[in-house]
């Protein structure tokens, strides 16, 4: 992609809808522990449908997570991440984002904004979205590559637990990043 097609209103995609591709897709937060050192958590079952329209103002985005595929590598951590103390996914077993706008930054990047809700608390969020390109497969198959980040204070979705330290700082962090690693593919035709 060129700095002027970033710079426009035109997507840098194809007009259609896209998936992702969930063997090369990576949807996950890193927090900090003890103040200084850092987690990283997966979804594994995560739905997207990015619809690409002929402007950026007819694009969107739609995203369902399921919570109780959270993994971080730890199966004590992982219940104590799906209990009541943070996403509670008894009572709330999906997050989602919605998108309400996409806009061109330059350098092929997008700002997707929209709301992240998390345990039924619906709050603003924008993505910092990097479009990386597109490439065909040896097997035929065109695909999208993106890669999007941001930040949010965790307590502002409910997620409030945390435990005091000696030090003074707090065992969870209160700010959280999210990374999307992604590989769009075009959605399968309804039959």
């Amino acid at each position: 992609m060129t700095e002027s097609t970033a710079t426009t209103t035109r997507p840098p995609l194809a007009a259609g809808e896209y998936v992702l591709d969930p063997s090369h897709t990576h949807v996950g937060f890193l927090a900090r522990h003890l103040v200084v050192t850092k987690v990283r958590g997966t979804f594994e079952k995560v739905d997207a449908r990015i619809t690409v329209g002929e402007t950026l103002a007819t694009s969107a985005v739609e995203v369902t997570i399921d919570v109780a595929s959270l993994t971080s590598r730890d199966e004590k951590r992982d219940a104590h991440l799906r209990s009541g103390d943070f996403f509670d996914v008894e009572k709330f077993p999906t997050m989602t984002f919605h998108s309400s706008a996409v806009k061109a930054s330059g350098d092929g990047h997008f700002a997707v904004t929209g709301d992240l809700t998390i345990r039924d608390q619906t709050r603003p969020l924008t993505l910092d979205v990097e479009f990386l390109g597109t490439e065909k497969t040896p097997w035929g198959t065109s695909v999208a590559v993106i890669s999007a980040a941001a930040e949010i204070e965790r307590e502002e979705w409910g997620l409030t637990w945390n435990v005091a330290l000696e030090s003074g700082g707090m065992l969870v962090s209160k700010r959280i990043q999210l990374e999307i690693e992604a590989e769009l593919v075009p959605a399968p035709v309804a039959a």
